[in-house]
C-alpha cells in the first residue's frame, strides 16, 4: 500500500490513538459501570466521543512533545 508522506503524521497518530482509546474506554466502562446489560453499546457510544477528542488533542500535543524532547540532552 502506498500513501503520500504528507499523511504520515495523521496515520501514525491514528495508529496510536485507536488502541489507546479503545483500552481506556473499556477500563472506564468496567470501572464505573461494570458488565451490565448493554455495556457494549455504552462502550461504543463512549469510544465514538472519546476518539475524536483524543485524536485532536494528540495532533496538538505530539508536535509540542517532539519540540521539548529535541531540547533535552540524552547520554548513553
Amino acid at each position: 500500500m502506498t500513501v503520500k508522506n504528507k499523511f504520515r503524521k495523521y496515520i501514525h497518530t491514528a495508529f496510536i490513538i485507536v488502541p489507546m482509546t479503545l483500552l481506556m474506554t473499556l477500563i472506564g466502562i468496567i470501572w464505573n459501570y461494570g458488565f451490565h446489560d448493554g455495556w457494549t453499546v455504552q462502550y461504543m457510544k463512549t469510544w465514538i466521543i472519546m476518539f475524536p477528542v483524543a485524536y485532536c488533542a494528540a495532533l496538538i500535543i505530539f508536535p509540542v512533545a517532539n519540540k521539548l524532547t529535541r531540547k533535552l540532552k540524552f547520554i548513553d
